[in-house]
């Protein structure tokens, strides 16, 4: 299709977009970047070029799909592409996640990439247990350090020996040797994990061309979305979907990639024009989201970032009120002196809860500001920090109750057999998962055959022989039916099955799930694990949480009459626990800039707006030297500025500003300076007066109690 010709058709694409937003959606001549800016339109722009592609340009749904960075925004996209086409003509539509996408590619191709069907998937936990077990040590912050060398070796396509080639620092070094140790227990217990679900299908694409050309025939038009947060790994995976035919479009913003630390590389916009000579690059500066002061704001302090494309926001929504900029005395007064204003600014405008938002760089900053909110009663809401089901402890014991109701489940049986520890250590779990994948069975069966050799040593084989059977006996008297693995020993139960029969032994047998649950965590002593793991009062904190847990199990058993089985299979719904992404409480948000991303406010409260934490710069790494310690800094202090760009951006109507001139850091008040991207906005010292400056507690609390009746007026 020629450049004129596009502009010829799309008769059915609407005629509100503006010219450049028109010649995203219409381009059709070959690789196409669009630079979107912060509230250009982006997700609109991809979802009608998809409904324009199944529409007017005679593609199947089956060969277009559009990658993105979270479930949330697939989930956003495809919602607004049901919208705008007939079902029909979107059936077999892929909208997903990279990960998702590269978990689809692994279960078709996993005989190519070396794994089985039933190939498990690790999450980072998981992961990190294993790490734990190759390094032999409880220094958190040195485990999640390899972690993250590991992960970020992966994400740059770097193998345990290019790795080892690589490694300058005695850190370096361990971590990889501990990559190599990893990769080969991985590959025993024939796992993968959230990396991998990348890098193996950019790999396997790379090296099998009949692989290669099984996914470019399947995959004729490719749409990406947030394009700043690929890494070198993703980069390679659409390079070899495309192939030589090059259709695509890519949407991104150089100004907002604020992930390096995890492997994201904002070179990877430039590298497709170098790539892809003739692709078009589109610009989309309209913001349709703020007035124009914060976009000025925004644009003065992006500027002083190197900038390859040269982009500049403006908006037709208005001069809008100024930015304000308030220096506090330390972080009580600075929480106490927002949660004020915050209040007035509520009544004043008549607005909803929702409509503020308090952003900060480090979750450590919420503790004072929920203490502020809480004292004058204001409701809110936090992001960024870890969801329940994501902690530890809830992780644990829901391993047991997935291994319980299916023990074909990899991830659960080794979570489960090594917490609490009960002397089964990696090497037993490494030669165990290694005989599974020989004979092609899930590790909990692997056990039963396994005896029959003398592959385990009997002090292994016992630990792993007892574990199974506790499993088995849970199984049964929790109802699970079927047919049922048998172990040495097991004569007298066959016995009484045979004798009651089968039916009827199973009913006997079969507890009520309250019960199950009570006794489970009794049977295998996990409180007395988490004071022997913790000093008391985390454990007594992680207790309570399994507590709620369990409480909530039991609740939904009772209520719905469900069995345990029955109950653990509904357990993917108990994120209904959780806030919804969805749910729009009328609260206030308090968030992280990182999960602020993609989200926007009428009026925003950007805090601790100081040098050391917005810019963050990190610690002194002694074990590079002194020019490439100042590239790190600049690079450094450029991610640090987009992410004070994407604060400023998150802002409709006003924009908040507020640093402390003493900040309590490990017990001691630390003397702070104002950051320099204030003076980069334009601003002087000089601020609004602080409302309750100069007044003693009394007075401060007057002034909240006049506040607080104004509202109830």
């Amino acid at each position: 299709m020629s450049g004129q010709s596009y502009q010829q058709r799309g008769s059915t694409v609407p005629a509100d977009l503006n010219p450049m937003q028109r010649k995203a959606v219409l381009y059709l001549d070959g690789p196409c970047l669009v630079l979107a800016g912060a509230g250009s339109g982006k997700t609109r722009v991809i979802t009608q070029k998809i409904a324009y592609l199944l529409r007017e340009c005679g593609y199947a749904a089956r060969n277009v799909v559009a990658l993105t960075f979270t479930n949330k925004a697939a989930r956003e996209m495809s919602e607004r592409i049901r919208q705008l086409v007939d079902p029909r003509l979107a059936k077999g539509l892929t909208v997903s996640t990279f990960h998702s996408l590269g978990l689809r590619f692994l279960r078709e191709e996993a005989e190519h990439a070396g794994l089985k069907k039933q190939f498990s998937i690790l999450d980072s936990n998981d992961a990190l247990a294993i790490i734990q077990e190759l390094l032999a040590t409880t220094d958190r912050a040195r485990l999640r350090s390899v972690q993250q060398s590991i992960s970020l070796w992966k994400n740059g396509l770097l193998d345990p020996d290019d790795a080892a080639a690589t490694a300058q620092t005695p850190s370096d070094v361990e971590a990889a040797r501990v990559y190599r140790d990893y990769t080969a227990t991985l590959s025993a217990y024939q796992a993968v994990d959230f990396d991998d679900l990348i890098r193996l299908p950019a790999t396997l694409l790379e090296r099998n061309e009949e692989v290669r050309a099984r996914w470019q025939t399947r995959v004729h038009y490719l749409l990406v979305d947030e394009y700043q947060d690929t890494n070198v790994c993703q980069y390679r995976l659409v390079q070899a979907l495309v192939g030589t035919r090059a259709m695509f479009t890519a949407v991104g913003d150089d100004d907002q990639a604020i992930y390096a630390w995890r492997g994201a590389t904002v070179e990877n916009l430039q590298r497709l024009t170098q790539d892809f000579p003739k692709i078009e690059l589109i610009k989309l500066e309209q913001n349709y989201r703020s007035v124009q002061r914060i976009l000025n704001a925004a644009n003065k302090v992006i500027s002083n970032n190197p900038n390859v494309f040269g982009k500049k926001l403006w908006s037709d929504l208005g001069e809008g009120e100024p930015i304000q900029v308030t220096s506090m005395d330390d972080e009580e007064s600075e929480a106490e002196n927002i949660a004020i204003r915050l209040s007035a600014a509520k009544f004043e405008r008549r607005a909803q809860w929702r409509d503020f938002a308090i952003l900060y760089r480090s979750n450590q900053q919420a503790r004072v500001l929920e203490q502020a909110l809480r004292n004058l009663r204001i409701p809110y809401v936090i992001s960024g920090g870890q969801s329940f089901f994501e902690k530890p402890e809830i992780r644990d014991v829901l391993a047991y109750l997935r291994l319980i109701v299916n023990d074909d489940d990899d991830p659960a049986f080794i979570r489960a057999v090594t917490t609490p520890r009960r002397g089964v250590g990696n090497t037993t779990l490494q030669t165990l998962g290694q005989f599974a994948q020989e004979k092609g069975l899930s590790m909990f069966a692997a056990v039963f055959a396994i005896g029959e050799t003398d592959r385990l040593a009997a002090r292994q084989l016992q630990p792993l022989q007892n574990f199974v059977r506790f499993i088995q006996d849970f199984q049964r008297r929790a109802g699970k039916k079927g047919p049922q693995h048998t172990m040495l020993g097991s004569g007298e139960l066959f016995a009484q099955q045979q004798t009651m029969g089968l039916d009827t032994y199973e009913r006997a047998v079969t507890a009520p799930s309250a019960e199950l649950l009570d006794e489970l965590l009794r049977s295998i002593e996990y409180e007395r694990h988490l004071y022997d793991l913790y000093d008391e009062k985390p454990a007594q904190t992680r207790w309570q949480n399994v507590l709620e847990l369990t409480g909530w199990l039991k609740r939904k058993a009772e209520e719905d009459e469900l069995e345990l089985i029955e109950l653990v299979q509904h357990v993917a719904l108990i994120t209904m626990l959780e806030r919804s992404e969805d749910d729009d409480p009328d609260a206030v948000r308090l968030s992280t800039l990182h999960a602020a991303k993609g989200l926007e406010y009428p009026h925003v409260y950007l805090v601790g707006v100081e040098e050391g934490l917005l810019p963050h710069l990190g610690r002194d790494d002694e074990d590079i030297g002194q020019e490439d310690a100042a590239e790190v800094l600049a690079q450094r202090i450029q991610e640090e500025r987009r992410l004070m760009y994407v604060g400023i951006t998150r802002a409709q109507r006003s924009l908040h500003l507020s640093w402390c001139k003493r900040r309590r850091r490990a017990r001691e008040d630390v003397v702070r300076e104002r950051s320099r991207f204030i003076e980069e906005m334009g601003f002087s010292d000089s601020g609004p007066v602080d409302p309750a400056a100069g007044m003693d507690p009394r007075q401060r609390l007057q002034m909240l109690k006049s506040l607080l009746s104004g509202e109830k007026q």
